[in-house]
């Protein structure tokens, strides 16, 4: 948060949303995304990390995922604490529209769940893709608005980067923490929404069709 602070306010001088201190609408888009990164990293390798358990044992195998993404939730926790710190600090409180903060939550556990699922997945018939996740996530992180709003965007790109699930996310997280100082455009958060359902409903699909021999492959 320091670091995306000095360089995108200090130095290339980008707008906050509003009267929002910079530091508070950094910190309320790195929230989001760092659920969605954890959950991401932890599911996408839960499959081999409990490699003993699923050749010994017959469950379902989608807990696995599943469990790993609910896990990082205990994270997201801390660093919402830690906003609520920050919030009494800058005497920066949220309004009623903190009420709709669970529906974006609900957007980016959709698709971490997703994502992982594909890449758990993956990961077990092709050992090679545990190299390509820690790239998907830094990747991810500067092609996402964390350290500056989406309202510098170009007009004429907001479509294209919009294909980015997390865009609706982060800005949905923003809106509902900054009092709607963060500009929130309907179109954006419903592209994300079918897009999370899409990668769930697909990942999903990939998931069952290949659980069947992750013991024999694992």
């Amino acid at each position: 948060m320091i670091v995306f602070t000095i360089i995108f306010s200090k130095l290339a001088k980008l707008p906050s949303d509003g009267n929002a201190p910079y530091a508070i609408m950094v910190y309320a888009g790195m929230l989001p995304w760092q659920f969605f990164s954890t959950g991401l990293s932890e599911s996408s390798s839960s499959l081999i990390s409990n490699s003993n358990l699923i050749s010994k044992i017959y469950f379902p195998r989608l807990i696995v995922p599943a469990s790993a993404v609910i896990t990082s939730f205990a994270d997201f926790l801390i660093t919402f604490v830690l906003l609520l710190g920050m919030m009494a600090w800058y005497q920066f409180w949220p309004d009623w529209r903190v009420l709709t903060l669970p529906l974006f939550m609900v957007l980016a556990f959709g698709a971490a769940m997703g994502l992982g699922l594909w890449l758990s997945a993956l990961n077990v018939k092709y050992r090679d893709f545990r190299y390509i996740v820690p790239f998907i996530v830094q990747f991810g992180l500067y092609i996402s608005p964390v350290g500056f709003s989406s309202s510098i965007v170009p007009a004429k790109w907001q479509l294209l980067y919009s294909l980015n699930p997390m865009v609706g996310v982060i800005d949905g997280f923003r809106w509902s923490l900054l009092r709607g100082e963060a500009p929130l455009d309907l179109r954006v958060v419903l592209m994300s929404c079918g897009l999370v359902v899409l990668l769930l409903v697909s990942g999903t699909w990939y998931f069952r069709r290949t659980e069947k021999t992750f013991a024999d492959v694992i």
